[in-house]
């Protein structure tokens, strides 16, 4: 346990009905006790029992602040595993920091960034990958990346590393029990068996990592491009789906001349939408640069969506845009179908293998049409948090690497036939590998590094 109080505000620090300005420590009743009056003057805060309200009025002193809600949860039940009060004042900016005055005033101090996460984690509340896991949730941005993050909060994560980690342990053991009693403990012939379970559980590791790309996907979401010739109808399609006017659209070919970017939500999947210039040939030394964008983030894109013009010929621009789309996700959105076509589907299935979907952004048809087959591309209908673990965070794949290249040097250990010592050396190498995802074997730096990243109040 911390020896000290910390107070912070809880909620956004705007106007609003409610705020909240939240204790935690082991003085937090007795710091409570302080600014709180009953409204008959005569509860006694500190003596209330746990998981309660209580009304009443904050005060500064001796001067009023506030009338609020103070909620009481006693350790270890308590998010942090210590005492905390939760004071719901209202959510003016001014009253909330009116409160948490008087809160340090009479003996808080303020929380750093992420403490009370931090000291959850501490007290052993929730592992490291679930105190990574909140911040998920305050950041997710789509369905599937808010689901996501819940899961590895609810200790989806935790559990597919604890049950890899027990195996190992077990091995590790055994090896270590057989090395100092060898007449009780055989390890004949035990390097075959060793090779069978490092098998599964590098099976096990392997798909964890090869789950990052769509867990990526999930929490930050699809980066996708509108590439195109000039005037195709790229930023009509931006603001069709984005639902507001987000570019201009003009008739005048080459309008956009750099990469303009907006989030959207389709159907529970975040995109990170790109409008980039018409791709062509230019003089133009401004649209010469958009351009040269334009290609680059069309090479780096999870998603090009190529749109063209069904109204004009296919030209040398139109062949490059193709050749850009190999080797990548891509659908071809035939634009401006609601016109007399002189480029058909027929045509581009000649060139191109992607998805072809005839589109109006100007009359907002065929975006349905779109938003499935980005589904089908990439999470193959719905996706299931419930049986399913992804990888979200860096950290968490480099030390699923790391386990899974240490399990690669125990086979080739057994390959070799070497000494059954280094099987275990090489063991607790992956052991302690996935403890860092959990926490277990993490420096205080690191914990520190993590936490500083967390918002104020959480």
């Amino acid at each position: 346990m911390n020896g000290d109080t910390i107070a912070a505000v809880a909620t956004a620090m705007t106007a609003s009905g409610i705020g909240i300005v939240r204790i935690s420590g082991e003085e937090a009743l007795e710091i409570a006790g302080r600014v709180y009056r009953s409204k008959g003057g005569k509860k006694d805060i500190r003596k209330a029992a746990s998981h309660t309200i209580h009304y009443g009025f904050i005060y500064d002193g001796e001067q009023l602040i506030d009338e609020v809600l103070v909620m009481i949860m006693k350790g270890p039940r308590s998010y942090t595993g210590e005492d905390t009060v939760e004071i719901d004042c209202h959510g003016g900016v001014l009253a909330m920091r009116k409160v948490l005055d008087a809160v340090i005033h009479a003996g808080a101090r303020p929380a750093e960034p992420g403490e009370f996460t931090k000291r959850a984690f501490l007290n052993g509340r929730i592992d490291l990958s679930q105190a990574e896991a909140v911040m998920d949730v305050i950041q997710a941005q789509s369905e599937y990346a808010l689901k996501s993050s819940m899961s590895q909060l609810k200790g989806s994560l935790l559990q597919s590393i604890e049950n890899i980690r027990s195996d190992i342990i077990y091995q590790i053991a055994y090896i270590e029990s057989a090395l100092d009693d060898p007449e009780h403990i055989s390890l004949e012939g035990y390097g075959q068996e060793l090779a069978e379970v490092v098998k599964k559980e590098k099976e096990k590791l392997k798909r964890l990592i090869d789950s990052f790309s769509e867990g990526k996907m999930i929490r930050e979401g699809i980066r996708t491009v509108i590439v195109g010739k000039p005037n195709a109808g790229k930023s009509s399609l931006l603001n069709c789906l984005v639902g507001e006017e987000k570019a201009i659209v003009t008739d005048i070919a080459g309008t956009t001349r750099d990469v303009l970017e907006e989030t959207i939500v389709l159907q529970g999947i975040s995109l990170k939408m790109m409008d980039t210039a018409g791709i062509r040939s230019t003089e133009d030394t401004v649209e010469k640069i958009g351009v040269e964008r334009a290609r680059t983030y069309a090479k780096e894109a999870d998603l090009i969506l190529y749109v063209v013009d069904t109204s004009t010929e296919l030209d040398e621009n139109d062949e490059e845009i193709l050749e850009l789309l190999k080797e990548k996700k891509a659908i071809v959105l035939l634009n401006k179908s609601d016109l007399t076509p002189v480029v058909t589907v027929e045509m581009l299935q000649k060139k191109t293998s992607q998805p072809i979907i005839p589109i109006s952004a100007r009359m907002e048809q065929g975006v349905d049409r779109l938003e499935e087959k980005i589904r089908e591309m990439f999470f193959q209908g719905d996706i299931s948090f419930n049986d399913e673990v992804y990888i979200t965070n860096v950290r968490h794949k480099n030390a699923l690497e790391d386990a899974y290249a240490s399990l690669t040097m125990v086979e080739n250990s057994i390959a070799m036939e070497m000494p059954e010592d280094f099987f275990s050396i090489d063991l607790m190498s992956a052991y302690e590998a996935l403890g860092s995802i959990t926490g277990e074997s993490v420096g205080e730096d690191l914990v520190n590094e993590i936490f500083s990243k967390f918002c104020t109040g959480k």
